[in-house]
């Protein structure tokens, strides 16, 4: 199935991220030697704008950037992969970050700097735009922009945002969790009102909807390459297939192989996947 001109947003944040291919992790006081590198707009916000990208017929990115030179790059890269972002500038260090990708394909992540994220009072940003959507994912900002997230047909969280969610107080038609995060646990009680469905992932084992039960990971359609993003992948492919009207079985079968096509890539990277 397809659904003509849908239209999709994240609310999110960047982190300009230096890529580091390695044998294995260093330990402690250990020399490794790197066999690739490079610099792109990273972050839960990013990759979910470029997976959407590849999706949605449009794609806006609502987003607070460092005013230098940093946060300049990642705007001009990420409309350079056809979104549109709606950035508001600000005199602080853009956020940045530090990924070693190893032979297994594991990513492990320093982050450097405070996440910036929009705020709903920011006037510079064009929030009327939300109610025209039909997914939005919100992945970071104050408890104002959520609130005017919610104004989309369909929402959807993570649970990285717990704190916020809270202060928002609306109903999400999404949350997604992690089974292995500590930062991204969720348990019944801890939103009102309740999410309509609260996704609980495990990785290569799947996860568990509430409602709905356990559900299965997609196959990799290729050699893992690193697991960079593929979260985020997966959260912005279960918006998608939401906003398209699939229900919750299908929904999640489309975003597990969102999930699973985002580790056959370096970095950010996403496939368009078919309904």
């Amino acid at each position: 199935m397809s659904m003509p001109r849908m239209r999709a947003a994240v609310v999110g944040h960047v982190e300009m991220m230096e890529f580091v291919r390695v044998e294995h992790v260093p330990s402690s006081g250990e020399i490794v030697h790197a066999t690739e590198t490079w610099e792109e707009a990273a972050g839960g916000g990013a990759v979910a704008a470029v997976q959407l990208s590849k999706l949605a017929d449009s794609v806006a990115f609502f987003v607070v950037l460092g005013a230098g030179e940093l946060g300049r790059r990642a705007k001009t890269e990420l409309e350079g992969r056809g979104i549109v972002v709606h950035a508001s500038f600000v005199d602080a260090p853009q956020r940045r970050g530090f990924t070693y990708l190893d032979d297994s394909g594991e990513r492990t992540i320093t982050t450097i700097g405070s996440k910036l994220g929009p705020r709903g009072h920011d006037d510079s940003l064009p929030w009327q735009e939300l109610s025209r959507c039909d997914a939005v994912y919100f992945c970071a900002g104050d408890a104002d922009a959520l609130g005017l997230a919610r104004r989309a047909r369909i929402l959807v969280a993570t649970a990285r945002e717990l704190a916020t969610l809270r202060r928002g107080s609306v109903e999400l038609d999404a949350l997604v969790a992690s089974a292995k995060d500590e930062a991204e646990i969720y348990r019944q009680g801890d939103l009102s009102p309740e999410p309509r469905l609260v996704v609980t992932t495990s990785g290569a084992l799947g996860g568990w909807a509430q409602p709905g039960g356990p559900f299965s990971a997609a196959p990799v359609p290729g050699p893992v390459v690193d697991s960079y993003g593929a979260g985020d992948c997966f959260v912005a492919g279960l918006a998608y297939g939401l906003a398209a009207g699939l229900d919750t079985s299908q929904a999640l079968d489309f975003a597990s192989r969102c999930g699973a096509a985002a580790l056959t890539g370096p970095g950010v990277h996403a496939e368009a996947v078919p309904l």
